[in-house]
């Protein structure tokens, strides 16, 4: 954990984050990284120099003052896209792969599962699902979806 008083934390001019540590000895390029990014998204944040190296925990988001929070809360979004599937409208097949037409908290997408093990069950009930492009869908409660959708993902659990 780390004292909010003394966590500095800014940007240089190429827009990468720059962490100061109590020290005063400065870290380029730092990267912000969620523990637990589905179940507890704002608890548990690591920031990890260049080398993979913890500099700093960061026990709760919402106690950083706001400037930090907003620094790490942007860098945040632009590295993790996870789309939320609200619905899954069809799929071209029921073999893999197919192809999956789905409604998001983004909008309507399609994308290509390679295989039922790209489904990955999280802490029920919810779902995360790869396509072959490597983005992962997230399904918060799959329990949640219209009749429709549980249907067409029962056929691939």
């Amino acid at each position: 954990m780390i004292d909010n008083t003394t966590l500095r934390l800014s940007r240089n001019a190429f827009g990468r984050l720059v962490f100061t540590g109590a020290d005063g000895e400065t870290y380029e390029g730092i990267i912000p990284a969620r523990a637990f990014p589905i179940s507890a998204p704002d608890e548990g944040i690591a920031l990890i120099d260049r080398y993979g190296h913890e500099l700093a925990w960061i026990d709760q988001l919402n106690d950083l003052p706001g400037e930090v929070r907003e620094l790490i809360e942007a860098d945040l979004a632009k590295r993790e896209f996870m789309p939320e599937v609200t619905r899954i409208r069809d799929v071209s097949n029921y073999a893999t792969p197919s192809t999956w037409y789905v409604d998001t908290d983004r909008g309507k997408t399609s994308f290509i599962l390679k295989g039922e093990e790209y489904i990955r069950r999280l802490m029920p009930p919810a779902l995360l699902i790869t396509d072959s492009q490597g983005i992962h869908f997230l399904v918060r409660d799959r329990f949640a979806l219209d009749h429709h959708s549980r249907k067409i993902l029962d056929r691939f659990l």
